[in-house]
């Protein structure tokens, strides 16, 4: 599958097939993540045309620096550009997407959202306020153990180690913006066709946001992905491919 690599907007943006009238997608990912964690979904893709960039303070995009959600939404709106798209966001990402297909629903024409976070929800688990914050670097080095257990994070190559660390303000302002005001939508109101997925090994807090999101949602779908978890993208990509084609269908 071809693909090229350019600059937009500051931002690290690759595109994968040739436009073809089709509807394209548009990939959006998480907090401490890139584009590339993503390829291989959009291999899975290959008949269709994918973008996939690096958010600001992210991957190649590290340089653009750390930025407020309504920044972010900003960009998806940037990189979609004129041509009418379906969306698929991860995690933070399926934030950022839903806020953009509230402000613009005639360009975002469907909707996958891989376990939104919705920490503005009364049951959400809170941070423990008695813990002492930690350098930026630290916490990205923190949140990737969480993610992915000790033994895979020291396993990795020092330089990886080295730019996740590097992420680390982009990743406090994600957490930060997921906390504001600026990211809490109302999900009676977004009138895009919506799946909303989660993993049946994911946390419970992520798997209920989800529910409660598709329920919330008129004629939103719910998909629970069996075996996965919040890193779905790179266990199962062809599952997740084919929830791209879903939402999709619905466009």
């Amino acid at each position: 599958m071809s693909f090229v690599r350019t600059t937009e907007h500051g931002l690290h943006v690759v595109r994968y097939g040739e436009p073809d009238g089709r509807l394209p997608v548009v990939v959006v990912h998480g907090g401490l993540d890139r584009a590339s964690s993503f390829g291989r979904v959009a291999r899975q893709l290959a008949d269709l045309s994918v973008v996939l960039y690096d958010r600001r303070g992210y991957g190649r995009s590290i340089e653009a620096g750390p930025a407020p959600i309504e920044r972010h939404v900003d960009d998806l709106l940037q990189v979609i550009g004129p041509t009418p798209s379906v969306v698929f966001g991860h995690s933070v990402g399926a934030v950022i997407a839903i806020l953009a297909a509230s402000r613009e629903p005639q360009r975002v024409r469907a909707l996958l959202a891989y376990e939104p976070p919705m920490p503005w929800l009364d049951w959400w688990p809170r941070r423990r306020p008695d813990r002492a914050p930690l350098d930026p670097a630290d916490e990205a080095e923190r949140f990737m153990r969480r993610m992915v257990g000790d033994r895979i994070w020291e396993r990795l190559p020092a330089r990886t180690r080295a730019e996740r660390r590097a992420e680390g303000p982009a990743l406090l302002a994600d957490l930060a913006s997921v906390d504001s005001v600026e990211a809490r939508f109302d999900p009676a109101a977004i009138a895009t066709p919506l799946v909303v997925a989660a993993g049946t090994e994911t946390s419970w807090w992520h798997r209920r946001a989800a529910e409660e999101l598709a329920a919330a949602v008129p004629g939103a779908e719910l998909a629970l992905l069996e075996g996965a978890d919040h890193g779905a993208h790179l266990g199962q990509p062809a599952a997740v491919a084919d929830l791209v084609r879903r939402a999709r269908s619905r466009a």
